[in-house]
């Protein structure tokens, strides 16, 4: 016990000027349940009128102990979790799972399999960008995209249920392969999707991309600098709205992805604006990749033959490319096939903490705007 002398303290007042300044200053709360933050994030704000002064988000609203599960119970039994952490785009969350347990086993996948991983992934990648580009547009105030947006959100869900039994949250991948063969009604139906969005860009252009109140409320709102950027660890649309072309599918290769000719669209500001635009474009480049997977897609099969799994002792690690940034899974095996260690790096975490020093001292309606260019999935957050 460490014994500290009595010290009174005698308070300075403020002066007039300061007692003024801070009159009409005042806290607001941001969520939990607010439509602008998505899921169950609080943000607390300090508010001089208009002006938020002190953005701080309060996250645990969400947590489910996903990583501890990991490492109660068999890795088989984890595939439902990780689905469950970035819900909009499940797929990738699948895909990390399954290459992590592939490379710390030593499983090879078929080709035909990792071709339909890339396919599914991608469909799943676009689902979520539709989802955030009209969710991102009704926080604005325009309500008409969220309409044509989840339309062709639609069509990708009916696609995708037909192989995998589910709309949201799925389960789709194995170790070794997927759960299912893709067959030619899947096929035509993904190239008729493939030109039911082409031929919606041009409407969504008109719509949205060049409208004069959507453009004032982005442009120059939110300005993040590579140096900002690179200091906080953001990835994903925000990191390349930032002018830094980074993605994991380029710089980082995995599954078949090295096979296929696609572009990483960057923004040159680094605002509101660049970031919306860049995962606008990421859209067609997604359907470019899925066209030459459905192109080249090789015969054999969907899953290769595995039997009891053991986990080799020591770290391993796989990383993805989610439809919000980069996506890490961390393993340490002990010999058995439950994992001694799980740790999961999610991009929405990284992504969100650049908000404090981003948004002080900016307007609560521009706030909503880069909150809302960000693409958060809270439960991916708080896991």
């Amino acid at each position: 016990m460490i014994n500290t002398p009595d010290i009174s303290i005698t308070p300075v007042p403020p002066g007039p000027g300061e007692k003024a300044a801070k009159a009409h200053r005042f806290y607001l709360n941001l969520g939990p349940q607010h439509p602008s933050t998505h899921g169950v994030l609080r943000v607390i704000l300090e508010m001089d009128g208009e002006y938020v002064l002190d953005p701080q988000p309060d996250l645990g609203f969400g947590h489910r102990m996903h990583e501890k599960m990991g490492e109660t119970r068999p890795w088989s039994q984890f595939f439902a979790n990780v689905g469950r952490m970035d819900y909009v785009n499940a797929m990738a969350f699948n895909h990390g799972y399954a290459a992590l347990i592939e490379r710390a086993a030593g499983i090879e996948v078929p080709r035909r399999a990792e071709y339909i991983r890339v396919i599914t992934a991608e469909l799943n990648r676009l689902a979520s960008h539709l989802l955030w580009v009209g969710a991102f547009i009704l926080d604005l105030g325009a309500f008409t995209p969220i309409l044509y947006t989840f339309d062709d959100r639609e069509s990708i869900l009916d696609i995708l249920e037909d192989i995998t039994g589910s709309r949201l949250t799925y389960s789709y991948f194995r170790v070794g392969g997927v759960m299912k063969d893709i067959d030619d009604t899947f096929i035509s139906r993904t190239r008729a999707f493939i030109k039911q969005l082409r031929d919606r860009f041009p409407m969504y252009e008109t719509l949205v991309n060049t409208n004069v109140i959507i453009k004032n409320r982005m442009t120059g709102v939110g300005v993040i600098s590579p140096d900002m950027a690179r200091r906080y660890g953001v990835t994903g649309g925000v990191l390349r709205g930032s002018g830094i072309p980074y993605d994991v599918r380029k710089n980082a290769p995995y599954s078949v992805y090295p096979e296929f000719d696609f572009l990483v669209p960057v923004g040159k500001n680094g605002d509101s604006m660049d970031r919306y635009l860049v995962k606008f474009a990421e859209m067609e480049q997604s359907l470019r990749i899925i066209e030459q997977a459905l192109d080249k897609l090789p015969e054999g099969d969907f899953r290769a033959k595995v039997k009891r799994i053991k986990l080799n002792p020591g770290m391993t690690s796989f990383s993805v490319e989610t439809a919000r940034g980069e996506l890490t899974f961390f393993l340490m095996g002990d010999g058995s096939d439950t994992p001694y260690r799980l740790k999961i790096r999610v991009p929405s975490f990284s992504n969100l903490s650049v908000m404090p020093e981003l948004c002080s001292y900016m307007l609560l309606s521009d706030l909503v705007t880069v909150m809302g260019s960000f693409d958060l999935v809270i439960p991916e957050i708080d896991r």
